[in-house]
C-alpha cells in the first residue's frame, strides 16, 4: 500500500530568535535576506511504502570558506561540516548525497541553474552553507532548499568561538530535522553513565554521538547509576563515599555535589517523576528491599511495596501516573508497574528468565528492559497496553540497562562480552527497532546509560 503525506514547507524567519543562548560564547546573527525574486515555499510529497521508511534525498555540497580562515579557524570549519554530516546521518530521515557524487556535475556558483543539476541526481532537498572567520570567531550560515520549487525553506547563521563549532553544527543539524519531522534532533542532548576508566568508578557525560566525554565526579570511591533529573539540570547518583551507598546530585552548571538520601540503609536506583517534585529509589531493609517515594530533595521518604521480594530499579512514566519497578515477587525477577501510591501493581514482562531495568519511551507506550533469554541478556521492549513483546537484540553479549532517547527513535545501552580475564563493557546505541547498533565508549569499562531529555 502506498500513503501520500504532503508537508508544508513554511519559510522561517530569518531574523530568528538566539539559538545558541544557552552558550555564551555563541550567538546567532541574522542573514542576508533572500535574493530578490525568491520563489514562495511549496510543498514536498514523501510516498510512504508499506513496510518502508522514507528517505529524504538530500544533497549536500562541501561548505564554501568565505575569506581567509586561520589554522584554528580552519579546524574549527571542518569539525563543523564533519559534525553537522553525522548529525543529519544519524538521524535516519535523509539519503545524503555528498560533494563526491557531485564531480559529475558542472557547477557554476549560480544557484537556480545549479539547483536544477542537483535535481537531476534525483535530490529534492538542498543544503548549502558558508563559513567565515572574523576577530577570532567562527560564522556559519545554513540555508536549505526545496528542489522542487526552488524555494528556500529554512535558513539559520550562527556566531561563536572556535570551541563551539561542535555545538553550532548540532543547533542547526536539529533545526532541519525539527523542520522536516516535527521532532527536534538529538544533537544536544547528553548521556549520562558510570566508568572505571580512571580507576575507581566515576560518574561521566557523554554527547549524544559518544563525542566529548567527560568526568563529573571525582569521589575515588564507587559511583553508579546516574538518573536525570526531571529539567535535566543536574544528575543523581548512588555513591559510596561515606561508607554506605547513599543517593548524591551533582548540578551539571556549578559542578556542586550534595546529598540526598543518606543513612545506615542501603539506598540505590534513584529515578525523578517528570515534574521534578518527587525521586522514587530503592532502600534495604534487614536485607529486603523495596521502593521508597521521597521529595526530589530525599524529604519525606515513604514505603510504596511492601513484599518479601526484592523489588528495585524504579522507572517514573512520562506522564507520572506509573512506577516501573523490577520484582522477584513471581519467584523470578520481572518488570512490574504500579501507581505512585502503591496501588494498581501489574506485571509487565513474561517472556524470558530474568527481566530487570525498565525504561520507558518519551510517549510512554513501551517499556524497554533487558531479558535473559537462553542465557544471555538482550533488549526487549513491551508494549504498556496490549504486553506484545518484541526482543530487539540477538547474538552473543549481554546488553542492559536500555534508556531512550528524547524523541524515541534510538535507545542506548550497555554490551558486555565475558572472558576470563571478567567482562568488558561499553555503551552502545542503536535505532529504536533494533538496527543500525553503534559503540559509543572505548575507554574501561561502561555502565548503566540515561539519556537527558531536551534542555532548554
Amino acid at each position: 500500500m502506498t500513503h501520500r503525506l504532503r508537508l508544508p514547507l513554511l519559510l522561517l524567519a530569518l531574523a530568528a530568535p538566539l539559538l545558541l543562548a544557552a552558550s555564551p560564547a555563541a550567538a546567532q546573527e541574522p542573514p542576508e535576506p533572500p535574493p530578490e525574486g525568491e520563489q514562495a515555499p511549496g510543498e514536498v510529497t514523501l510516498v510512504l511504502e508499506e513496510g518502508q521508511r522514507p528517505l529524504l534525498r538530500l544533497a549536500f555540497p562541501e561548505l564554501e570558506t568565505r575569506g581567509r580562515l586561520t589554522a584554528p579557524g580552519r579546524e574549527a570549519a571542518e569539525e563543523l561540516e564533519e559534525t553537522l554530516r553525522a548529525d543529519l546521518e544519524a538521524a535516519r530521515i535523509f539519503e545524503i548525497q555528498g560533494p563526491w557524487a557531485f564531480t559529475v556535475l558542472e557547477l557554476t556558483g549560480e544557484l537556480s541553474r545549479d539547483m536544477e543539476l542537483y535535481r537531476s541526481l534525483g535530490n529534492e532537498i538542498l543544503l548549502l552553507g558558508d563559513v567565515t572567520e572574523e576577530a577570532g570567531k567562527l560564522t556559519f550560515e545554513g540555508r536549505v532548499y526545496d528542489l522542487a520549487s526552488g524555494s528556500l525553506v529554512l535558513g539559520k547563521r550562527y556566531r561563536g568561538d572556535f570551541d563551539v563549532a561542535r555545538r553550532i553544527a548540532h543547533t542547526f543539524a536539529d533545526e532541519v530535522i525539527l523542520y522536516f519531522t516535527g521532532r527536534r534532533g538529538l544533537g544536544l542532548t547528553t548521556i549520562a553513565f558510570y566508568s572505571d576508566r580512571t580507576g575507581d568508578k566515576e560518574i561521566w557525560l557523554m554527547d549524544y554521538d559518544g563525542a566529548n566525554q567527560r568526568r563529573i565526579t571525582a569521589h575515588r570511591s564507587v559511583s553508579l547509576f546516574p538518573a536525570w533529573t526531571a529539567d535535566d539540570s543536574g544528575v543523581a547518583y548512588v555513591s559510596y563515599l561515606d561508607g554506605a551507598p547513599a543517593i548524591y546530585q551533582a548540578d551539571i552548571g556549578s559542578g556542586r555535589k550534595r546529598p540526598l538520601v543518606t543513612g545506615t540503609a542501603f539506598n540505590t536506583s534513584p529515578a525523578f517523576s517528570p515534574d521534578g517534585r518527587r525521586m522514587a529509589f530503592a532502600r534495604s531493609l534487614e536485607g529486603n528491599t523495596e521502593i521508597f517515594v521521597a521529595g526530589a530533595d530525599g524529604s519525606g521518604p515513604r514505603r510504596l511495596t511492601y513484599t518479601g521480594a526484592i523489588d528495585t530499579n524504579p522507572a517514573w512514566s512520562p506522564s507520572g501516573g506509573e512506577i516501573a519497578f523490577t520484582s522477584s515477587r513471581s519467584g523470578r525477577p520481572d518488570v512490574w508497574v504500579v501507581d505512585p501510591e502503591g496501588s494498581n501493581t501489574q506485571r509487565i514482562s513474561t517472556g524470558g528468565e530474568y527481566n530487570d531495568g525498565a525504561a520507558w519511551s518519551p510517549d510512554g507506550t513501551k517499556i524497554a528492559y533487558a531479558s535473559r533469554r537462553g542465557g544471555v541478556f538482550q533488549v526487549a521492549v513491551t508494549d504498556r497496553v496490549t504486553l506484545e513483546t518484541t526482543v530487539l537484540t540477538s547474538g552473543a553479549g549481554d546488553k542492559e540497562s536500555p534508556t531512550f532517547s528524547p524523541d524515541g527513535r534510538k535507545i542506548a545501552y550497555t554490551l558486555a562480552f565475558g572472558g576470563r580475564g571478567g567482562k568488558n563493557t561499553q555503551v552502545w546505541v542503536m535505532d529504536a527497532d533494533g538496527k543500525n547498533p553503534t559503540q559509543l565508549t572505548r575507554e574501561g569499562n561502561n555502565h548503566s546509560p540515561d539519556w537527558s531529555g531536551y534542555r532548554e
